[in-house]
């Protein structure tokens, strides 16, 4: 296409769809746009091979260790870091690791497409002669080049501690950019901290939004200031923060991102157990959905404390807010706190808390919902009292029927320690089976403010701490819904078929129904089911 005729097609700042758009660059794209910036600044990349080399993979490799020699020579003589990095390319039958600037590595690209289509042009002078009055078919150089496509060797970096890959939440933001664009959850909690980094870089938070609202007394808020912005409790920017949001280190010593975790130090004769705070920095961290939109709805005051009411006036906004079904500005919400379900005090499921939750799914909103920490308790035998995982414990709203009960599982090894001993456990006390699945909830690293952040830190400075519990879990669902339905959004206004495809795509740990559910939560497979 002519010059012109691009200028033509984006006039008035339209570009229109060109289909060599669709065509692959043998240097990827991200590696391009790069290399386009800057020509000199030496990239790691991951060099991968033709399969399909007439003289086979191990061939290819060999030409283009050669090609790399020859244009570090050509380009860059006295450069001794950019070459082949042969220990780790040793390991491999399939790619060449190496270190090259944008220019070099155009100059192997250059040499590649070169050998190629010499190689093209003789294989077809000898198999397929010119016959009379018809021209030769043009040679195609493509099976004869040695590079199939040059990466580049992305950096590696910790994300919500490991529960990111437990839920396959980072395979599906690299695989289908899940990353919950353009949808809206609430936390119904303490409030979120506005001002927290973590919420700054996709602007997870817009504080002039009328969809943020306070149902607690809350005392001391600044003047023009929204109480559902501030978290005196930290409990919900956590939760927040393992549902969406990202954070990056840029490297420098003031921009270091700094976490604390907790570890158990050893047990003195007849005391407690010591906990040992440490403080660990890091490079990137980031939630299930972290471009999803957030919408806090404070429930709980500064002292963590807040009624049943609370939530039921809340679930009453998100119904005005959304049209009874008919605007969906709020697509889901987390409500990872609850009470303890007493049967006899009305029938299980059917407390104004659980019906006005069944209401809000049935008019178009996805409910994720904690099942509670009461799963562990003291059993009276004849001879003497024990410990042990306690059933028919799920805590209201968990026990709503059309509500997504969430339990807890290890962060990163959930088929080897199974349901954390704390998390609540089903059938529901009319025996319908809960919790529906089990998500990460034990040490979750997640954006600290308020007390929180006093508690865990103990006098260190950091933005993220550890915490544990159902309270922990439910977010990993909302999180992974939230992206689900940012690439999947015909299933936006339905969650029952939302529900039923996540239960079905869950992995079975192999533990009682009742402890865990339909099993750990999938997002890749939940995603690639529809």
């Amino acid at each position: 296409m002519a010059a012109s005729d691009r200028r033509a097609q984006e006039e008035g700042g339209i570009k229109r769809f060109d289909p060599r758009m669709l065509d692959r660059s043998v240097i990827a794209i991200p590696l391009l746009e790069e290399i386009n910036k800057d020509d000199n600044e030496i990239h790691a990349v991951i060099i991968d091979a033709n399969l399909d080399y007439p003289g086979g993979r191990d061939l290819a490799r060999t030409w283009i260790r050669e090609a790399i020699k020859t244009g570090v020579a050509k380009i860059a003589p006295d450069d001794e870091k950019q070459a082949v990095r042969e220990k780790k390319s040793d390991l491999s039958n399939q790619y060449v690791f190496a270190r090259l600037s944008g220019k070099v590595i155009r100059e192997v690209v250059r040499l590649d497409v070169e050998r190629a289509g010499k190689e093209a042009k003789t294989v077809q002078r000898t198999q397929q002669p010119k016959k009379r009055g018809r021209a030769a078919w043009p040679a195609d150089a493509t099976p004869y080049r040695a590079i199939y496509r040059i990466w580049p060797d992305f950096k590696i970096s910790p994300c919500i501690t490991k529960s990111l890959a437990t839920v396959k939440a980072d395979a599906a933001q690299t695989s289908f950019c899940a990353h919950g664009l353009d949808i809206t959850w609430a936390i119904m909690d303490s409030g979120i901290d506005a001002n927290h980094p973590h919420f700054a870089l996709h602007g997870n938070l817009d504080p002039a939004s009328p969809l943020h609202a306070d149902f607690t007394d809350t005392a001391s808020v600044p003047k023009g200031g929204n109480a559902a912005l501030i978290d005196r409790f930290g409990h919900g920017t956590h939760v927040a923060g393992i549902v969406a949001g990202e954070q990056l280190a840029d490297g420098t010593k003031a921009q270091k991102m700094r976490a604390v975790t907790r570890s158990v130090k050893g047990y003195a004769e007849g005391d407690s157990p010591t906990v040992e705070t440490h403080e660990v920095v890091l490079n990137a961290i980031r939630g299930m959905a972290p471009r999803c939109r957030l919408v806090s709805l404070k429930v709980l005051d500064d002292e963590g404390n807040g009624e049943v009411s609370n939530l039921i006036a809340a679930i009453a906004h998100i119904q005005e807010r959304n049209g009874h079904g008919r605007l969906n500005l709020i697509h889901g919400v987390n409500i990872s706190l609850g009470y303890d379900f007493d049967p006899e005090w009305f029938a299980c499921g059917q407390s104004p808390l659980c019906v006005e939750i069944n209401r809000l799914v049935r008019s178009g909103v996805v409910v994720v919902v904690a099942a509670g920490n009461t799963g562990y308790g003291a059993l009276a035998a004849q001879q003497r009292t024990t410990n042990a995982g306690m059933q028919v414990t799920i805590n209201d709203p968990g026990n709503a029927e059309l509500a997504i009960t969430v339990g807890s599982t290890h962060r990163e090894m959930p088929h080897v320690y199974g349901v954390s001993y704390f998390s609540s456990k089903g059938p529901t006390g009319d025996g319908r089976m809960k919790p529906d699945v089990v998500a990460p909830g034990e040490k979750i690293l997640s954006a600290a403010t308020g007390k929180l952040l006093i508690d865990r830190a103990e006098g260190k400075q950091c933005e993220y701490v550890e915490d544990s519990g159902t309270s922990m879990a439910a977010p990993h669902v909302s999180g992974v819904i939230a992206a689900f339905l940012s690439v999947r959004r015909e299933f936006i206004g339905e969650p029952e078929r939302v529900k039923q495809i996540f239960l079905g795509a869950a992995t079975d740990l192999k533990r009682e129904r009742s402890f865990q559910g339909a099993g750990l939560i999938d997002l890749m497979r939940a995603i690639q089911s529809v």
